[in-house]
């Protein structure tokens, strides 16, 4: 398995939760708002942290933290996977996994075997803007059989959006429908990337304000009609909460 890179100690990647933050290599998407972009460019066989350096320093790290967080670019790109996940938990750590949801074949047998504590998963855009926002061509059954494989699995799990600057409140409670049902729902705030990556994408581009606090409230009342919970995160209001009743 190739780690590209790792935050050996965060409180944010995992709610409630004092986790590492494992990054690897390459993705199926190409989100020009994505901050670990540098990751796409990074080849098999460049240097970085070993997988026995990593389970090495993370023996070390036995009652100090919680879990350990698999993230990307796209976790699941890489063939051991499940490999490492179960070094990991004979070690005595949960694990969480990051996925855009892309590849529903490899997510259903890592839910199937267990080994996951926590998925979070990335809906991306309204189905019909999934290939303006993630720079690719993208499989709109795998996104819903990922959905579908999540909420059925009976794991502790979550739905992420990235709330871009182009998106209005149609746009959210359509992502919201297609999660019908799903116990929490997390509005993220937009963040412009830094550097040339800003505007390569004319309709996403940086330069336009992401929305405010009250804005992202209101999105998260109208979604919370579909979800158990909807919640924003990093926005100027923090905390704001929705709950309904399905």
């Amino acid at each position: 398995m190739v780690i590209a890179g790792l935050e050996r100690c965060s409180f944010v990647d995992w709610p409630g939760r004092i986790a590492a933050v494992v990054f690897t290599p390459g993705c199926n998407f190409a989100c020009d708002y994505c901050h670990n972009r540098a990751l796409l460019e990074v080849q098999p066989n460049a240097p970085g942290l070993s997988p026995e350096a990593f389970l090495a320093w993370l023996t070390s790290r036995q009652g100090l933290l919680d879990g350990v967080v698999f993230s990307g670019g796209e976790p699941t790109l890489q063939p051991d996977l499940a490999d490492m996940i179960d070094a990991v938990r004979d070690l005595g750590f949960m694990v969480k996994l990051d996925t855009n949801g892309a590849r529903p074949h490899t997510l259903r047998a890592l839910l199937s075997s267990g080994c996951l504590d926590f998925v979070a998963m990335d809906v991306k855009a309204p189905c019909n803007r999934y290939d303006e926002v993630c720079g690719r061509s993208v499989i709109q059954r795998d996104i819903d059989a990922s959905i579908e494989a999540i909420m059925s699995s009976g794991t502790a799990y979550e739905f992420r959006t990235t709330v871009l600057p182009a998106f209005d409140v149609e746009d959210i409670v359509s992502m919201a429908a297609r999660i019908r049902g799903a116990r929490r729902y997390v509005l993220q705030q937009y963040r412009p990337p830094k550097g040339s990556a800003a505007a390569s994408t004319a309709d996403l581009r940086a330069a336009r304000r992401p929305h405010d606090g009250a804005t992202l409230a209101a999105m998260a009342q109208a979604a919370a009609a579909y979800v158990t919970r909807c919640e924003v995160r990093g926005a100027p209001i923090e905390n704001v909460l929705a709950e309904n009743a399905i």
